[in-house]
């Protein structure tokens, strides 16, 4: 009999997933302002969507979406991640 496949564990949501990682980058020095949310469609739909997201962490002004003072680019990702963090050695 063969062995089966390890069974991936489902990716937290958006909003939980870069939360720790930005605030990670904050505590580590990084400016909101130089940080980038790269979302895919599917993780931008959801963080749109998640209803435990406080309302003043996640805004829409001014034609740009932001997630804890970090703007959101939607798309022309095949995954999602937070550029800007881990800086680049």
């Amino acid at each position: 009999m063969a062995a089966r496949p390890p069974v991936a564990k489902p990716l937290l949501p958006p909003g939980e997933r870069f939360r720790s990682a930005i605030e990670e980058a904050k505590e580590g020095g990084i400016a909101p302002s130089a940080m980038l949310l790269q979302l895919t469609h599917t993780d931008a739909a959801k963080l749109r969507r998640d209803q435990s997201i406080p309302v003043h962490d996640i805004s829409f002004a001014d034609g740009a979406m932001r997630y804890l003072g970090v703007t959101v680019a939607v798309g022309a990702v095949s995954s999602s991640a937070l550029v800007g963090w881990p800086p680049a050695e």
